[in-house]
């Protein structure tokens, strides 16, 4: 039995009168004593239409016990000091250049070491609560691997006017989001916009993939910079992407289905690794080091939730993406 399940027995005569806590300890056996009679103190626990709150109640052959467990609290986060890249802060908002490896907020194997943790840590308690118990500030995110620029909210205010940006992403307002991907492939013409939904693949949960049945997702691209293989035959492009929408691992999906994955994307361009062959040395040695998606955050604009000033801040390239730029053009 999971947190947030409403399980019902009903009491065999072979059980007679006995202690509720007892049928329920040998009938409920994912459910620890101690957790059983903290339920039963609280009012989860009925028999029949009536609630009980005795432990010894005595029940008999026929009733029907229901137990309503309700789900377990998010453990709230705690400050950890890791650095940050900070490229603006005020006393309504942080923009921040966020590293490969670091997950925004907690979740299943990431319960500590987050970005969230960080920001605990550096704005104690003016976080806005807005975004949950384990997303506080939070507004948008940044896949693990994926670096670049990120606004988080220091309080409430800022929360809900940025909320309200991302939401709209830029079809009325000036919030813009740009992306520089490096992708396989050279695309047929300069430039274009991929509208397709997206939602949950279906055979794959930690993967998304377009579905006609999806939330909606628009993406537009431009070809920046094309790169030749060994053979001088084009392998790769330097593309920069702007979103109309904010779908989880939206450019990834995207530029994966029409045919141009994201270098060093294993989810979504595992298909294209032979690619790898066609690259020279160095640029393969630099892929190899890569060790993630090729995703930058270069781009990000918004109006300021308090004075409604348009602010719009470019992050470079790191240097992995660099080094990996050089390599491309080299072809040695």
């Amino acid at each position: 039995m999971t947190s947030g399940e409403l399980q019902k027995i009903t009491v065999a005569g072979d059980e007679g009168s006995q202690r509720l806590d007892r049928v329920l300890a040998v009938r409920s056996p994912d459910l620890s004593r101690s957790r059983l009679k903290a339920l039963i103190l609280a009012g989860q626990v009925s028999v029949g239409a009536n609630v009980v709150r005795d432990p010894a109640f005595h029940v008999r052959a026929g009733d029907i016990i229901s137990i309503d467990v309700p789900p377990a609290a998010d453990p709230e986060p705690k400050g950890e000091s890791i650095p940050l890249d900070i490229v603006y802060e005020d006393g309504d908002i942080i923009v921040l250049n966020k590293p490969k490896g670091l997950v925004v907020h907690p979740g299943a194997g990431h319960e500590t070491g987050t970005l969230v943790n960080a920001l605990i840590a550096h704005c104690g308690e003016s976080l806005s609560g807005i975004g949950g118990v384990k997303r506080p500030g939070i507004v948008h995110r940044l896949d693990k691997d994926t670096t670049g620029l990120m606004v988080v909210a220091k309080n409430d205010r800022a929360h809900q006017s940025l909320s309200a940006q991302f939401a709209d992403h830029g079809r009325t307002g000036e919030m813009r989001r740009g992306y520089m991907a490096f992708a396989w492939g050279v695309p047929n013409r300069q430039r274009g916009t991929v509208n397709e939904p997206i939602d949950r693949h279906p055979h794959s949960r930690d993967k998304m993939a377009v579905r006609q049945n999806g939330r909606e997702a628009v993406t537009h691209w431009e070809t920046v910079e094309t790169f030749g293989g060994v053979d001088g035959k084009p392998v790769a492009s330097l593309m920069a992407c702007q979103l109309e929408t904010g779908r989880t691992h939206q450019i990834r999906v995207h530029l994966a289905h029409i045919g141009h994955p994201l270098m060093g994307d294993d989810v979504y361009g595992s298909g294209f690794r032979t690619k790898a062959a066609h690259l020279g040395g160095k640029a393969q040695t630099a892929l190899a080091e890569l060790g993630r998606q090729a995703l930058h955050a270069y781009l990000l604009q918004l109006e300021h939730p308090a004075t409604g000033e348009i602010l719009r801040w470019e992050a470079p390239l790191p240097e992995d993406l660099l080094l990996l730029t050089a390599a491309l053009r080299s072809r040695d």
